[in-house]
């Protein structure tokens, strides 16, 4: 069999997330990953083994201490080689919202009055609030506006907003309303041609595949890992030419330490040993579907990143072609999935009832979603949406089959 007919075994996948059996979610059809995936069983053995042996202050010389800052060391270096990073290029912390905001009191070093900052009117509010609160030291904001015909970022509109006082451009590799796929490395090259710093928000692309940073070219990229089939942490890397020279915001004796500069409190010790069970999920991943052997991780994940990307346009594109023919229905994004040009986040509104009427009437049908902004408020006021009210958010992942589409689209009829 070649490559290209392997496809994603879902039922193997499924029987990895314990989530399924469960008496509470059994049944349910789960649409609600954007907001936090489920964890495969891999990520709960490692957490239960670490609270149980090794729940003491890492890194002393007895043995359940070496252990355990041997298993966050482990963690830290496994999560650098899936997104091809240096082990001192990433670190671990509370939240992306949390990281981008200590990153952005240190990159404060780098602007004089008038610098400017570019933030689009497309990402979650953490890649946006940490950048615009700097205009209180005298940086002009400027803002990168969505087209309101397709919702897309169009690359000429950031060409005409550079300019020679541009320091920093905070953008979103996936919006989580639109869906649409933004073409970072394009937006990095564009950016690094006027000496522009490029933080991309990876929160909604990382749970569709983990992304190369070095492929990309960006400085700074963040995502959570509680929506990457993890405990609720975030990750963010930085280039370590960067990450060096920014002052420390950490303890002063940790001065030069990156990246616990930018990792003030360090990270939750056994939330941060439980990751190595996602690299064991997706080492499982790859050794179920293919026989050859990879010598590097990173090689093991882009094949696993294709199986994914193909099984996810296989089960959303028929509801998007469903929800696209709804003539009472407004979808907001692309219509279809083709070659990864969007992720399955598929947002839209109802013109006869509102969004809240509307996810209860899925709810109680056992399907899991919800409406909200989901913290993007910036995203829908530009669509002319209530913020109160919302969108209707349908997030697939991979554990996701088409019999949850099928159900979906049975109880979409009836609404």
């Amino acid at each position: 069999m070649t490559l290209e007919n392997i496809k994603l075994d879902v039922e193997y996948v499924r029987s990895q997330f314990p989530a399924f059996n469960d008496p509470l979610s059994k049944n349910w059809s789960f649409f609600e990953n954007a907001g936090g995936s489920y964890v495969p069983k891999n990520v709960i053995d490692r957490l239960t083994e670490f609270m149980t042996s090794t729940k003491v202050q890492p890194y002393a010389n007895y043995p359940m201490s070496k252990l355990a800052g041997e298993q966050m060391d482990n963690a830290t270096e496994y999560f650098a080689e899936m997104i091809n990073a240096k082990k001192n290029e990433i670190l671990i912390g509370g939240s992306t919202s949390i990281n981008l905001y200590v990153l952005s009191n240190a990159l404060k070093k780098i602007l004089d009055k008038n610098d400017e900052i570019i933030v689009t009117n497309q990402d979650h509010e953490a890649n946006i609030s940490p950048w615009r609160r700097l205009k209180n030291a005298g940086v002009k904001i400027k803002e990168w506006k969505f087209n309101l015909d397709n919702h897309e970022l169009e690359i000429k509109d950031l060409e005409k907003l550079i300019s020679n006082k541009t320091k920093i451009l905070a953008v979103t590799h996936c919006s989580n309303i639109v869906g649409s796929i933004n073409n970072l490395k394009k937006i990095c090259e564009i950016a690094h041609k006027n000496d522009v710093i490029v933080i991309g928000d990876g929160v909604s692309y990382a749970p569709h595949g983990f992304p190369d940073v070095k492929e990309l070219g960006v400085d700074f990229y963040t995502f959570s890992l509680y929506k990457t089939y993890g405990p609720h942490l975030a990750l963010m890397y930085g280039k370590e030419e960067i990450l060096k020279d920014l002052p420390n915001q950490n303890h002063e004796f940790l001065n030069g330490q990156y990246p616990y500069t930018l990792n003030p409190g360090g990270p939750n010790h056994e939330e941060l040993a439980s990751l190595i069970g996602i690299y064991e999920y997706f080492e499982n991943l790859y050794k179920h579907h293919f026989n050859q052997s990879e010598k590097t991780t990173l090689k093991k994940i882009n094949k696993i990143n294709n199986l994914i990307a193909k099984h996810e346009e296989m089960i959303a594109n028929p509801l998007l072609e469903y929800l696209n023919n709804r003539e009472d229905i407004k979808l907001i994004g692309k219509n279809k999935i083709k070659n990864k040009n969007r992720a399955p986040t598929i947002s839209f509104i109802s013109n006869k009832i509102s969004s809240e009427n509307f996810s209860n009437k899925l709810i109680d049908k056992k399907i899991a979603t919800r409406n909200d902004n989901f913290y993007a408020w910036r995203c829908l006021k530009a669509l002319g949406i209530n913020t109160n009210d919302g969108v209707i958010r349908i997030s697939m992942t991979h554990y996701n089959n088409m019999s949850d589409t099928e159900k979906l689209i049975k109880v979409l009829e009836k609404i």
